[in-house]
């Protein structure tokens, strides 16, 4: 249905061959993971490309009950069983969860798509961008209960950033953090009295951002998407702070997240044990447990959240690099498509606009930036179709770069926001009462003149 509304298709390319020499002696291993990383120098490095192992159904490659293990590279180990046609069904699946689906494709283009034709989740993830700011923000509303330390740089320098690495084929990323005290949240929270603890409920957590925001004073000079990820530390009046989901229950990691905007996480003060202590207490942020919920709150804001699979399917952890080279193509793919989507967009904009303006002239390096931005849009698809997937997601890149330039030339903004019914509302005041006298005069004139032809002539 999404390809009717779309005309998008997919196709894949499907391949079989035998196992070689060296693919089977990295076969010979006790556990799968020890497998995945035997194999992962053996198989096909190229962006997009998927090697499926099938291996026999007695292998004890694979735990008890599983069929189908996924690593963390563009491999994958299928037991055999049931005779062909349930392995082709199990391909299938897999292909489905390793690739691009129907679902990651309609989030692509969620803002072209009607909203009843959609998932509910369909708009959630980021759009696509040549880059992102990533802020780091420790909120301290109460400085003179709690001294707050938190050792940023070297957090992100271990966990950020063989996140950031592996993502930038996607995108160029800039990291910054600031601490900010007296920042308070827009809600005040309900007290629990069985619980002698401060309450957040689902319904008043999208309260919660406005007023923080205007604090954070990021987004507004930046040139792309900012994605802002905060640590509140609550004051002592409201400790201990948890959020409540939509049941009731505590959230488990006491944190929630914003799509396209963010996450927030409310890191909670031991109180001392006596009364006496003297203030402000100190605090060492717990770095460990509070870059988990970032992380993986970033998976989600760019669409990586791991969908249901069935019981026999066992998915590999990533690890320290955040992300599986397959979920990484998986990404590449909604960009591109995004990527084409939007300069198709830009152009058509464009082209309407230019209609509207009768008088315009276009410049040869506009012109220029516009045959370019086609051109790439066209190499893309034709590098989409053939499987070159990161030669297509370069081209998309150039693409969107140029439609923009086209479209926000300094040679065309000045006409685009100054039609000709806004230089006669400018002109005619400015023109209008010099206008005057010199009407006045033309009618004097035209007045002596008839009256001088109806004067009779004098004959002698």
């Amino acid at each position: 249905p999404l390809a009717a509304r779309t005309s998008i298709t997919s196709r894949y390319e499907m391949v079989y061959r035998s196992t070689t020499a060296q693919e089977e002696a990295a076969l010979d291993v006790a556990t799968a993971q020890e497998a995945d990383a035997a194999l992962c120098p053996l198989q096909d490095a190229s962006l997009g490309a998927l090697t499926m192992y099938v291996v026999p159904k007695t292998s004890s490659l694979l735990p008890q009950g599983i069929s189908v293990y996924v690593g963390k590279h563009r491999g994958a180990l299928v037991r055999a069983g049931g005779g062909l046609a349930a392995l082709r069904t199990r391909l299938r699946q897999l292909t489905q969860v390793m690739s691009f689906t129907t679902s990651s494709i309609a989030a692509a283009l969620s803002d072209r798509v009607p909203d009843g034709q959609l998932g509910p989740d369909a708009r959630r993830h980021l759009k696509s961008s040549l880059g992102y700011e990533i802020t780091f923000s420790l909120l301290n509303p109460d400085p003179k209960s709690h001294v707050v330390d938190w050792d940023i740089e070297d957090a992100v320098n271990r966990y950020v950033q063989p996140v950031l690495d592996k993502l930038s084929l996607v995108a160029n990323f800039s990291v910054d953090s600031q601490i900010l005290y007296y920042a308070v949240l827009g809600v005040t929270p309900r007290f629990d009295k069985e619980s002698s603890s401060f309450l957040l409920s689902a319904h008043s957590l999208p309260h919660v951002i406005n007023p923080v925001e205007a604090r954070l004073g990021s987004s507004a000079a930046s040139l792309y998407p900012v994605l802002n990820f905060l640590l509140y530390v609550p004051e002592r009046s409201h400790s201990p702070l948890y959020i409540q989901d939509k049941d009731g229950a505590p959230v488990s990691t006491n944190a929630f997240h914003s799509p396209r905007w963010g996450g927030i996480m409310v890191y909670n003060v031991e109180a001392p044990a006596s009364p006496q202590a003297s203030l402000p207490l100190h605090v060492d942020v717990d770095m460990v447990r509070v870059m988990e919920v970032f992380l993986a709150q970033l998976r989600l804001l760019f669409g990586l959240s791991r969908e249901e699979l069935p019981p026999e399917f066992l998915l590999e952890s990533p690890g320290s690099e955040g992300l599986a080279d397959w979920e990484l193509d998986r990404l590449l793919w909604a960009h591109t498509v995004e990527n084409i989507a939007t300069v198709s967009t830009t152009l058509t904009s464009l082209a309407q606009l230019l209609d509207k303006i009768g008088n315009i002239v276009i410049k040869d390096d506009v012109a220029s930036e516009v045959y370019r931005a086609v051109a790439s849009a066209q190499s893309a698809m034709a590098k989409l179709a053939t499987g070159h997937l990161h030669s297509a997601f370069q081209a998309s890149k150039e693409a969107v770069t140029s439609s923009e330039r086209a479209f926000f030339d300094p040679s065309l903004l000045h006409l685009l926001y100054f039609p000709d019914d806004q230089k006669f509302a400018i002109y005619i005041p400015l023109f209008l009462p010099m206008a005057v006298p010199i009407l006045l005069s033309l009618a004097k004139i035209v007045r002596e003149t008839r009256q001088r032809k109806k004067e009779p002539t004098k004959m002698d």
